[in-house]
């Protein structure tokens, strides 16, 4: 008999203490919300975190009894608790442990054992307590004690979770980045203070709204293989992209989208994080421009020589033409022949600082000989051997004059770096991406027998004004020739060697065939 209500008290202890978790988890958020409501700024919501006096304890301890006692008169006054008295003191000890602690709740089971011990089992002192009331006494503490400690772990739990949630909503609203939160139908439902300062629309104006206002009409393909890929569960990492504001101004924004899934692990929208980076688009634009032409200005003096010789040439043909009529169409012949040289240097020149706004078909191994042949006596000066290996096929789709500038860069680099003369290794072939969707395209390799580049140095050559040629360089040469390859949605890699007698650098560039391909893929 003593097992079976062992087993029966095991049973209606935790039936109680489920029923009293489920009701004291609404009253607790209840009491969590007031209390955010209150002490908590409803812009920031930073936390509230409350810590106890000696008279809160004094409370919590006297709220413990008072449990205990009104468990007792509810005891008295209902007859049907007279069949399991232990159900309402355990619901009393589940209440306290939510709301007060660990501590109350143990004052509450040990003072419920008391009103239970002579209250019901005796009604005097001078009545011994049979080992069956004993016993369930002893079951009754212990169920009490382990029912209290799992509603205070739940409690706690509660609290984290709360916590986290309110430090996330603190995150959310007082970052810098845009942040959105939209159904998978496109519908918006969340949005922050920097997405009204960024799109101009208020929280209550794009609310319920489809977040697709914000898309130019020329980016709509692009929005629905978003939700496409979005629906199928995909994260979209970054990409830069032109979204509008309310105004209608366009604005270049760097992008990432996230699905969003309940506890169920059911996908029910999609959550965007968006930079405004209009203005650093324009500045790094500003500062290309003037690269370039700073890179144009360096290439007078390689131009001028060029120039020169044709034109000495020329004086000298149009002296024989006037002197020797018999040999004069032979004269003129070579003439016209200086002049397509003239004219392929000055269309050379104008490369470099010519602005494509659309990829165009190129052959990438020509470019780089431009490139080499404008720099032909400077690398003959310096006692560089140039090696050219070229394979077939090498047609892509490109901007020329962006190209020339990243050969050009990579050149001159190498020739600084080998002031003692050396050896100029170019490569161009056909190829694929080492990894990742294997794109085919075109790889560019340039490598020198230099000093090669120092590993305090090595992780900062792509960054903007960082130089180790001190006055001569701007430190934006790598850094706009880095900024062109990505344009093509290509790459850029480094290898370097600074040991005594086998030193050097070679720098690998993979071009694809089309960068317009390759963009509405990252879309």
């Amino acid at each position: 008999m003593a097992a079976l209500f062992f087993v029966q008290s095991c049973v209606a202890g935790l039936k109680s203490w489920y029923i009293a978790v489920r009701v004291s988890g609404s009253a607790r958020r209840l009491v969590s919300l007031l209390v955010s409501r209150v002490f908590m700024d409803s812009r920031f919501a930073s936390i509230y975190r409350f810590e106890p006096r000696w008279s809160d304890r004094v409370a919590w301890y006297g709220s413990a009894l008072a449990a205990s006692a009104l468990s007792w008169c509810i005891w008295w006054l209902s007859p049907v608790m007279h069949q399991d008295p232990f159900v309402i003191f355990i619901l009393a000890v589940v209440f306290t442990a939510r709301f007060f602690g660990f501590g109350p709740a143990v004052l509450c089971t040990f003072s419920s054992a008391i009103v239970l011990d002579y209250s019901m089992f005796r009604r005097s002192l001078e009545t011994a307590v049979s080992a069956n009331e004993f016993q369930r006494l002893g079951v009754f503490i212990l169920i009490s004690v382990l029912v209290a400690g799992l509603a205070r772990q739940r409690s706690r739990a509660e609290t984290q979770a709360d916590e986290a949630r309110q430090q996330m909503a603190a995150i959310v609203t007082s970052s810098a980045d845009a942040i959105a939160s939209f159904t998978v139908d496109g519908i918006v439902t969340s949005w922050n203070r920097a997405a009204e300062q960024l799109f101009g629309y208020t929280t209550e104006e794009i609310i319920g709204r489809p977040i697709s206002v914000l898309v130019p009409p020329d980016r709509l393909e692009e929005f629905a293989t978003n939700l496409a890929r979005l629906a199928r569960g995909e994260n979209i990492p970054g990409y830069e992209t032109e979204r509008i504001d309310r105004d209608g101004t366009r604005l270049m924004i760097l992008m990432s989208l996230s699905p969003l899934r309940n506890e169920q692990g059911k996908l029910v929208g999609a959550s965007a994080i968006a930079r405004d980076v209009t203005a650093q688009k324009r500045t790094e634009e500003a500062l290309r421009r003037n690269e370039r032409l700073a890179t144009a200005g360096r290439l007078t003096a390689a131009i001028a020589h060029e120039v020169k010789n044709p034109l000495e040439a020329l004086t000298n043909l149009i002296y024989l033409a006037r002197q020797d009529s018999t040999g004069r169409e032979e004269y003129l012949r070579r003439a016209e022949h200086e002049i397509g040289r003239l004219d392929s240097i000055a269309q050379q020149a104008l490369g470099m600082v010519r602005e494509n706004t659309s990829p165009e078909p190129l052959n990438a191994a020509q470019i780089l000989d431009q490139v080499v042949q404008l720099y032909l006596r400077k690398l003959q000066a310096a006692r560089i051997k140039v090696e050219k290996q070229t394979g077939e096929d090498l047609q892509i789709l490109g901007y020329p004059g962006e190209l020339r500038q990243v050969f050009s860069n990579l050149i001159i680099n190498a020739i600084d770096a080998m002031r003692d003369g050396g050896r100029l290794r170019l490569r161009v072939f056909r190829a694929r991406e080492w990894s990742g969707e294997r794109r085919p395209g075109v790889r560019v390799t340039i490598a020198d027998t230099g000093n090669g580049i120092s590993a305090k140095d090595l992780p900062h050559i792509f960054e903007p004004f960082y130089t180790t040629k001190k006055d001569q360089g701007t430190g934006l040469g790598l850094w706009l020739a880095y900024g062109s390859v990505q344009k093509h949605t290509g790459w850029m890699k480094v290898a370097t060697r600074t040991s005594p007698g086998s030193s050097g650098t070679v720098f690998s560039v993979f071009l694809p065939e089309s960068p317009v391909s390759a963009n509405s893929r990252a879309a």
